[in-house]
């Protein structure tokens, strides 16, 4: 299977959250975006926010990961809420903002209302798309 790049929209401190449990959730814990990821697939997660319901602007891609495997699974947080999730690696990287990269960002089409495509919470980019954000934001060695 040809391999796949994608952005996620997660507030910082849910990507925080995956950080440490090696997870990714998304879409209010759904589990149809999570199907379209498969193993050896990486994710640039997009945060516009700091926690969720923040009224000031974040706009920073905060996190790297490749999925390590095609396995869906749920839990339960609380009571009516039991999300979906998936192991994913998480890469050294350093937050980067979006700003300066809008311009040569291919899958923003329209550059003046460039958060369009971040509503869906799941997003597929060009690999030339991954290949600018990921060199702003892993650490070299």
């Amino acid at each position: 299977m040809e391999k796949k790049y994608w952005i996620a929209v997660v507030s910082k401190d849910h990507v925080e959250k995956g950080i440490e449990l090696e997870i990714m959730q998304v879409c209010h814990g759904k589990k149809a975006p999570l199907k379209k990821i498969h193993k050896g697939d990486n994710i640039v997660f997009y945060s516009s926010k700091q926690k969720l319901g923040d009224k000031d602007p974040y706009q920073k891609f905060t996190a790297i990961a490749e999925a390590i495997d095609d396995e869906i699974y749920q839990v339960t947080m609380f009571e009516n809420f039991e999300p979906f999730r998936r192991k994913v690696a998480f890469l050294d990287c350093i937050e980067t903002e979006i700003r300066p990269l809008i311009e040569d960002l291919e899958f923003i089409k329209n550059k003046k209302h460039w958060g369009y495509p971040f509503r869906y919470g799941l997003v597929q980019i060009s690999a030339s798309d991954f290949g600018l954000i990921s060199s702003k934001m892993l650490l070299k060695r």
